[in-house]
């Protein structure tokens, strides 16, 4: 997109203040000029980006993690994902993160796409993958991860999300991205 096909709803940075610098996260407030020309404040997550795995068992089976995620003091079940480390290719990342948390390599690799979980505060990008052809060769989980791995079918994952016990956004997006995918 060049200077004169510029989206008229693009709001300009005018200034950025850094207000936390974390591990995973960094939050930021942005002044703004907004597309009538007047200002406001947006507050926002920098975040190093993640992947999301659909990784298909032989017998067509889906592979699953139940872990508990702290912020919601409860266990969820989702598909294997992780975090992109700095300068780490996205195939490399969702293969080390796929072994590390089932134990799983896989021999078919394809892109299906990327989604953004939380737009109105979050950079946060997921890269989904679909893996086959897998081989177990035993997980290596980081130091205080705690997951309990489980397979369901993709009716069986289908009848998850819709009935509420799947309600993790990646896993969502990345099920219906894998649907036509899947037999």
């Amino acid at each position: 997109m060049n200077k004169h096909d510029q989206d008229p709803l693009a709001e300009t940075p005018l200034s950025t203040e850094r207000v936390f610098d974390g591990v995973l996260l960094k939050v930021s407030r942005d002044r703004v000029r907004l597309p009538d020309g007047g200002e406001s404040v947006r507050e926002y997550i920098r975040h190093p980006g993640a992947v999301v795995i659909v990784a298909v068992m032989p017998d067509g089976a889906l592979i699953f993690e139940r872990q508990f995620r702290y912020p919601l003091n409860r266990s969820f079940l989702e598909l294997p994902a992780g975090k992109i480390d700095a300068g780490e290719d996205i195939l490399d990342c969702a293969k080390r993160e796929l072994r590390e948390e089932t134990g799983y390599v896989a021999d078919n690799w394809q892109h299906l796409g990327v989604m953004y979980p939380c737009i109105g505060y979050s950079d946060e990008r997921i890269e989904v993958f679909l893996a086959a052809g897998l081989t177990h060769v035993g997980h290596q989980w980081d130091e205080g991860e705690f997951l309990e791995i489980m397979a369901f079918s993709p009716t069986e994952a289908t009848a998850a999300v819709l009935d509420g016990r799947i309600t993790d956004s990646k896993t969502v997006t990345a099920l219906f991205l894998a649907a036509p995918h899947l037999s």
